[in-house]
């Protein structure tokens, strides 16, 4: 126990001692690492590594002019370290891996006289090495174009395996190239590039398979043939220029009347219609107005307009490769309906008062006649009239039968049954005795 503790004592000491040694203006935070590599790679080809000291705050703080005043150190295991170069600021390694996978490389930086003190700057970086062969497969065509992954049909393209070497592993391999353009063409070159022409438009993608092949010195002091592959791809989207719009649509129209066009647009879809309407015919700006997609080269375009005037439609269509621009001029008239559509709900409105109204002043005089009718039946003046004669009486109960009464009481009995239109608390002034 004793001679463990002993151990640890003597190593604080140690370092100690060794701080003063660190020098005044390092400090940690100041500064850091940058990484830069030239990975991914295939087994057995070098990859390099190189770390740079910055100063934090993009170069503010005067690094120190003495090149022994750093020291870098690198952890690459498993990778096999086949070079190392140190500058005053930067370091360099070169490493090769032998197993395929992903693998974390660090560097840290210390003083150069004082390595146990603490780090400058540390960073870290993962190199990935594969079997396969690295490299891209590039298409291109003669026609500049500023969408990407988009060309001309029926224009030739130029297409070519870029390897990804940059220290000339393969500089003795022989390489053979499998092409397949996904319309049915396939071929087999030893040259990296080609060109084809697609007759049709669409979206295809171009497969290609690179073989590379050569002699390596085996363990046995022989020579063996060493054969590494790749597979790469790349889509393309062959459309046709916009050759125009064509306009399908009236040119006189009245406000408040459905106007219903329809665009042709000659060229390849899949495209984008942009429209707007304005008082002159002038080019469409960017964000001027909002594009929809349209997936066939026919468009339907309705609008309602709300008043007179002289009006164009400014029409924009593009697809991946080009773009076009339509005008189409109407002239809007005022509607002949209009004033019906206004003056249909005023009459109505008219019409309806005056029914109340006149439903008002008939119920009135109907209620005042009832009430005259039966003042007229209870008037004390109704017993003056003579009495009808007694051939009349008898004519006229046999002609007008049971609706005649014999007496007036009888008629005033019937009276007060059918015609009760005075409140019950109605009095006559006279009163009389039959």
């Amino acid at each position: 126990m004793a001679p463990a503790l002993w151990l640890c004592v003597s190593r604080i000491l140690w370092l100690t001692c060794l701080l003063p040694l660190a020098p005044a203006g390092v400090t940690a935070g100041l500064y850091e690492l940058q990484l830069t590599t030239n990975s991914p790679a295939t087994t057995g080809a070098e990859v390099t590594i190189t770390a740079s000291l910055v100063a934090s705050d993009n170069g503010s703080l005067a690094l120190p002019a003495n090149i022994h005043f750093y020291r870098f150190h690198w952890i690459h295991i498993p990778l096999l370290l086949t070079g190392k170069t140190d500058e005053a600021f930067s370091s360099t390694i070169r490493a090769v891996g032998h197993e395929p996978g992903d693998f974390p490389v660090s560097v840290w930086v210390t003083a150069a006289n004082c390595w146990m003190c603490k780090p400058v700057a540390r960073s870290l970086i993962v190199l990935s090495i594969t079997e396969l062969l690295v490299g891209n497969l590039v298409v291109t065509q003669n026609a500049s174009l500023p969408w990407p992954s988009s060309y001309l049909s029926k224009t030739a393209l130029k297409i070519s395996f870029l390897l990804h070497d940059p220290n000339n592993f393969f500089k003795t391999a022989s390489f053979l190239y499998s092409w397949d353009f996904g319309d049915g063409t396939q071929m087999v070159t030893g040259d990296p590039m080609v060109y084809y022409n697609y007759p049709t438009i669409g979206n295809f993608t171009v497969k290609l398979k690179v073989v590379a092949e050569w002699e390596q010195a085996t363990l046995d002091a022989g020579k063996g043939i060493t054969q590494k592959m790749g597979d790469f791809s790349a889509s393309v989207k062959l459309h046709e220029t916009l050759q125009g719009i064509q306009v399908s649509g009236p040119t006189q129209i009245e406000n408040f009347e459905k106007m219903e066009v329809t665009l042709n647009i000659l060229g390849s879809p899949p495209l984008t219609v942009c429209w707007r309407l304005k008082h002159e015919c002038l080019p469409l700006e960017e964000g001027e107005c909002r594009p929809v997609p349209v997936a066939d080269t026919t468009y339907n375009l309705t609008y309602v307009f709300r008043d007179p005037g002289d009006f164009c439609f400014s029409i924009r269509a593009e697809n991946g490769i080009s773009k076009t621009h339509q005008y189409h001029r109407i002239q809007v008239w005022p509607s002949s309906m209009q004033p019906m559509v206004f003056a249909f709900p005023c009459a109505t409105l008219i019409v309806l008062i005056l029914a109340l109204i006149m439903y008002i002043s008939l119920r009135n005089s109907h209620q005042k006649g009832r009430r005259e009718a039966a003042d007229f039946y209870f008037s004390p003046m109704s017993d003056k009239h003579p009495k009808p004669p007694a051939g009349a009486k008898c004519c006229c109960q046999m002609c007008c039968g049971p609706f005649v009464l014999e007496t007036p009481s009888e008629y005033l009995e019937v009276a007060r049954e059918n015609h009760r239109l005075l409140p019950p608390f109605y009095k006559p002034v006279k009163t009389y005795t039959v």
